[in-house]
């Protein structure tokens, strides 16, 4: 992979990042999910942990087994070197992610800026959760709250950007939007995006071995259904 198309910099001491870009793009971060399973596969001795993002991947590792692997350079020196190492090598895996459907309730009592998303943009709710459901999106990558997946992209008919006064509580489950992103809130938290619908599936849970349902690279598409539905969804979960 050519130089000029990614920059290295440490994240302080015990971490750095590879930068491919400063925009949502899914050819810069097809090559970030290439380099993370690369180094999933063949980890670097020394590595913690591995973050993809939109457009770019940070590793953490462990200063003392990497000074162990390492008697000539620094440690970021080091782990930088084996991160180019892996770049100029970089090929195509096999990926193992998966296509999920996510049930959604539109109703106005879980989505209350759907009916003002659709007065400014000028379309009628309905148009708007069939746009927001015929879309396919990415998972880019995982943040702000455990689990809390960044999804991409939204159709430009139905982009909107985040509220001007975050909401200092954002129920669990909320799906919204902000700009030309889709997520779903995992947890109660305070959030700034639009929301227009809310899931009853966890999207986080604590008790199983993998808690975050969704994964980057997974790709998503949700499904209109009543609230009703919902409630007994939610029900039979819990």
């Amino acid at each position: 992979m050519d130089a000029h198309t990614y920059h290295i910099y440490p994240l302080g001491d015990q971490a750095l990042t590879i930068q491919f870009g400063d925009t949502i793009n899914e050819a810069t971060n097809k090559k970030i999910m290439q380099l993370f399973r690369q180094l999933q596969i063949n980890p670097i001795k020394g590595v913690k942990d591995i973050i993809p993002a939109y457009a770019s991947l940070t590793i953490c590792y462990n200063c003392t087994m990497a000074y162990k692997a390492n008697s000539t350079a620094g440690n970021f020196e080091w782990m930088k070197e084996q991160i180019i190492s892996h770049l100029q090598s970089i090929k195509e895996i096999a990926s193992n992610n998966r296509f999920i459907h996510i049930p959604v309730c539109y109703d106005f009592s879980l989505a209350p800026d759907l009916q003002e998303i659709s007065l400014i943009l000028g379309i009628s709710v309905e148009e708007l959760i069939e746009i927001h459901c015929a879309t396919t999106y990415s998972v880019f990558m995982i943040g702000f709250l455990p689990g809390f997946p960044y999804m991409a992209s939204v159709d430009e008919r139905i982009r909107i950007n985040r509220k001007a006064t975050p909401r200092t509580i954002v129920p669990k489950g909320s799906v919204g939007i902000a700009g030309e992103q889709t997520g779903i809130y995992p947890l109660d938290s305070p959030g700034g995006w639009q929301l227009i619908g809310q899931t009853p599936l966890n999207i986080f849970d604590v008790s199983k071995e993998i808690p975050c349902l969704l994964q980057p690279g997974d790709t998503i598409q949700f499904n209109s259904i009543s609230l009703k539905e919902f409630e007994q969804i939610k029900n039979e979960i819990n």
